[in-house]
């Protein structure tokens, strides 16, 4: 399959309400390996720029396409990123594209042409009059635009800026068994050009992409793929060998691994997820992490179906969120989060709160967090619990990284220092 066509397949899939994460490799097995990165780059590119695209297509189409037609569509969301991008001659993009259209719906093939020419023509004219929507000029839906306006006033450009670029590809160096300078060595003996993250201790950020085939010891577990966001959850749960460490919605485990390397491995790791289809990820990485954690599917807010009685002394609570802090690394968000979702996804964090915190030793430390920049699911939600439960107060976090404070907690909005949108709140249980 041409990387064009298989790159539209996947906005296809996507369009229909599929994630990227399973429409991707499902058109990626179909094609050859040399095509992948193409075709990653063309969708996540399209991706990225959807809203900007969109309102250009619907200038440019005299009417809507029929859904039957819909490939047509995407195959011209595809040149026009492409256009827009230009890496590539407008020749190349017009002609193969013109192509790919008539061999799936010959009668558009000579529309596609006239979009795609009159695009090249006219485009100057055609992006100042896109560019005065706000959608497109943010690259954001409207709602939530709206919502990061409203909540990060100053910030709001900066984050939306943020949100549209390619993140960088971040490693966490397992400290339990090589330093950062070691890991470091063995990148540039590899040939792969990186630095120390500034913030973050066991962050590496590599000057380029690549397999983690090519990364040192990346099947001994001396290093993961994991953001420096998600990497300072484990610092600052501070878990203990021997503690007994609850991560509540642990796959695919990233953090359950950084919470035994961060114990030497003695810690006592309960794992809990309700996803059968993400499990298998969570034991994928402890196996290639050789640490042991004990695995229990079912629903971490409902722990009478899976607790033993003995209270944990630390719980992580990597709670289900709108990830509006991640759109950089996965701008599918873009296409599948509503605004009525967010009521429901405090209600289900609100409810996984309540639910664990009995289960905390007095003494014991609770860490919320969410890769969400929504404070409905973030500061607001800490104020109310912290209100609502008497032995709860708010765990001091020395904000080393540039955080923002905004009434409880502390918020890494995207783009910080490289790093993702994040969201960490530490409470601490009061001895009675």
């Amino acid at each position: 399959m041409q990387p064009r066509l298989a790159a539209a397949r996947v906005l296809q899939g996507v369009r229909e309400g599929g994630s990227l994460s399973r429409e991707l490799p499902k058109v990626l097995a179909k094609t050859p390996a040399e095509d992948h990165a193409t075709i990653q780059a063309l969708t996540y590119g399209v991706l990225r720029r959807y809203e900007r695209i969109d309102a250009l297509l619907a200038l440019l189409l005299r009417k809507p396409l029929k859904r039957k037609d819909r490939i047509v569509a995407d195959l011209l969301r595809v040149a026009l990123f492409e256009l827009l991008d230009a890496e590539t001659p407008d020749y190349a993009v017009v002609d193969s594209t013109v192509r790919l259209i008539r061999q799936q719906r010959g009668w558009a093939a000579g529309m596609g042409n006239a979009v795609l020419r009159r695009f090249l023509r006219e485009r100057d004219d055609l992006l100042r009059q896109v560019m005065t929507q706000p959608s497109a000029r943010w690259l954001l839906p409207d709602w939530l635009a709206g919502k990061l306006r409203k909540a990060w006033p100053e910030d709001f450009e900066p984050i939306a800026t943020a949100m549209a670029q390619p993140p960088p590809l971040t490693l966490r160096v397992n400290l339990d068994r090589v330093s950062r300078e070691d890991y470091l060595a063995q990148l540039a003996q590899a040939g792969l050009a990186a630095t120390a993250h500034p913030l973050v201790s066991s962050a590496i950020t590599l000057d380029a992409p690549t397999d983690v085939t090519r990364l040192p010891g990346f099947a001994a577990g001396l290093v993961s793929v994991q953001d420096a966001a998600a990497q300072l959850a484990a610092g600052l749960l501070d878990p203990r060998p021997g503690q007994r460490v609850l991560d509540a919605c642990a796959a695919p485990g990233g953090k359950t691994v950084h919470l035994l390397e961060a114990s030497g491995g003695e810690a006592r790791v309960v794992a809990i997820e309700s996803d059968t289809r993400r499990v298998d990820r969570l034991r994928e990485n402890l196996a290639r992490s050789r640490y042991d954690a004990s695995i229990v599917i079912a629903d971490a807010g409902r722990p009478d179906g899976w607790w033993d009685g003995e209270p944990f002394d630390r719980i992580l609570l990597d709670a289900p969120c709108s990830a509006t802090g991640v759109i950089r690394r996965h701008p599918d968000i873009k296409r599948h989060r509503q605004p009525e979702d967010i009521e429901a996804l405090v209600a289900q964090q609100r409810r996984l709160l309540d639910r664990l915190w009995p289960l905390l030793r007095p003494g014991g430390l609770l860490l919320y967090a969410t890769c969400s920049v929504l404070p409905q699911e973030n500061s607001r939600q800490i104020v109310r619990f912290l209100d609502t439960q008497r032995e709860a107060t708010d765990g001091a976090i020395d904000a080393i990284f540039l955080g923002k404070n905004n009434g409880a907690g502390w918020q890494i909005l995207p783009g910080q220092m490289g790093m993702d949108g994040f969201y960490y709140a530490l409470v601490r249980k009061n001895c009675t």
